[in-house]
Order: structure tokens, then sequence, then C-alpha cells
């Protein structure tokens, strides 16, 4: 493949600055869901070995998260029912103890998650 291709995957940075509209999501059941880790994988783009692949194509974490709930839904066409808290949609989303918009970026796969609300019903979360 070589580094200069393998720099350019999942180019959701040169996408976002084209205009292009993305979702970012897992290919479950082939990797596991985890939409946090998704967006931390976005955000800071590091293998394995801790080196940071295509730095360049790194997008911030409201640019991930946007990617993770709206985005998604407009992939798929239902962003007129999900995909953001607005009145007239489902109240599906989860609920965070730590602002990932406060925290440090490296540390947002992290984020604890308090419960979620489904159909306006709210499901705390019991530490594993």
């Amino acid at each position: 493949m070589g580094p200069d291709r393998a720099n350019r995957l999942d180019a959701c940075g040169s996408a976002l600055a084209a205009g292009v509209p993305l979702a970012i999501h897992s290919d479950a059941p082939v990797t596991p869901l985890g939409p946090l880790f998704t967006a931390w994988c976005a955000v800071n783009r590091v293998t394995p070995k801790g080196r940071v692949l295509g730095e360049k194509e790194r997008i911030t974490v409201p640019q991930a998260l946007r990617a993770i709930t709206l985005g998604a839904a407009w992939t798929l066409k239902l962003d007129h029912e999900v995909g953001s808290i607005e009145c007239g949609k489902r109240a599906d989303f989860c609920v965070l103890e730590d602002d990932p918009l406060a925290m440090d970026p490296a540390a947002l796969k992290d984020a604890r998650v308090w419960g979620t609300v489904l159909s306006g019903r709210v499901f705390e979360a019991h530490p594993a």
C-alpha cells in the first residue's frame, strides 16, 4: 500500500474540507459497536503502535460527534427522525458523564456513559 496511500485512508478531513457530508461508523458485526471509539479514531488517527497516520485527515471532536450522530442519520435518510435532539424527533441518545468537548481529545474513547434515553425513557448504565 505504501505510506502515501496509508496516510489518505479514511480521508475525513479532506471530505469535510471539500464540503462532503459524512458519517463514521463501525462495520458491526465485523468490528465492535463503539461510537466514541470510532470518533476517537477519526480525531486522533493513532495506530496501535502509537504513530499518527495521516495527520491532515484528522477531524475535530465536534466534527466527529456530528459524524456519528447527525451524519449517520443523514446517510440513512433518517435525519428527520434521529441524529440530533430536537422537538418532533425520537428521544434516543446517550448521556455522558464526561463532556467530550472539554476533555482531552486523546481521552475521547474513554468518556464515561451515564446511561441512555430510549423513546423518552431513561436507562441508567450499570458499571461492568
